[in-house]
């Protein structure tokens, strides 16, 4: 997969997941665990991006 593609699907996923955070959190009985869940996975895309940017900026 080209790096780009990577970027945009990582970017979709962690736009889909704070969606996820948000429809969670607006439920009357919120499930502390399942926000819990998502928010790591959230961080964990986002760590992914930045050392995928870094890594473009390296190369260059």
């Amino acid at each position: 997969m080209a790096l780009g593609a990577h970027v945009a699907e990582l970017t979709d996923k962690h736009r889909a997941i704070e969606q996820q955070i948000e429809n969670e959190m607006a439920r009357p009985s919120v499930d502390t665990m399942i926000i819990s869940e998502l928010k790591r996975e959230k961080l964990r895309i986002k760590d992914e991006l930045e050392r995928l940017k870094a890594d473009v900026i390296e190369a260059n």
